[in-house]
């Protein structure tokens, strides 16, 4: 499957705003939004546009898929699947994204980013209720638990990560750290999550 692997910090510059794709270094002074806030290139700077309600609604789009790193195959059957269920599209779209194994294992503190979270699904450290599973795009359900393989419980990438992250901060997730697991205890609702994000016009954008 194709993935950007051009500067995540350039996304971030691009979208005005942190998206955390480079875990600890977005929190720190040398976070790159910091010192350059506008979009990159040699015009950056000097470019000053009026956009159209077309492009505010792209770049809403834009700004979530690299968010959660997804490509637009993935981000528009996950939209797809969200505008069938029932209830207001935008937060079952948010809903599907939070719910992913990337994502849950980023928001417990196992990784530092979702980048990472990846990487660490895919060499396969972590089990689901007692099966390894490697596929980032895992969809969790109510009840399922996370845990670090016997193998992985050393890795430093883990534990580092955790000691960074304070407990019960999310209510739809419970972590113990002692033991390494995690459980979804539920699905999220859109006020929950913390995303500087209008779902709405994705909604609208692909509505057309």
């Amino acid at each position: 499957m194709a993935r950007y692997t051009g500067a995540s910090c350039k996304l971030c510059r691009r979208e005005k705003q942190k998206l955390f794709l480079k875990g600890t270094k977005c929190n720190t002074e040398k976070c790159p939004l910091d010192k350059k806030n506008y979009a990159p290139g040699q015009h950056g700077l000097s470019r000053r546009m009026k956009f159209s309600e077309y492009a505010v609604q792209l770049r809403e789009k834009q700004k979530i898929k690299r968010m959660y790193g997804l490509q637009e195959t993935q981000f528009r059957s996950y939209y797809e699947k969200a505008n069938q269920q029932k209830g207001v599209t935008g937060d079952n779209l948010i809903r599907l994204l939070e719910s992913r194994f990337d994502n849950v294992l980023f928001r417990l503190g196992f990784a530092p980013s979702r980048k990472a979270a990846r990487q660490l699904i895919m060499h396969g450290h972590f089990s689901i209720d007692g099966r390894t599973v490697d596929i980032p795009s895992f969809i969790f359900k109510p009840g399922q638990v996370i845990s670090v393989r016997t193998n992985s419980k050393k890795l430093d990438i883990i534990h580092n990560s955790l000691r960074r992250v304070k407990d019960g901060v999310y209510n739809w997730l419970s972590v113990d750290k002692a033991n390494l697991k995690g459980t979804f205890l539920q699905y999220p609702e859109r006020s929950e999550v913390p995303l500087n994000a209008n779902e709405q016009l994705i909604i609208e954008l692909y509505s057309k």
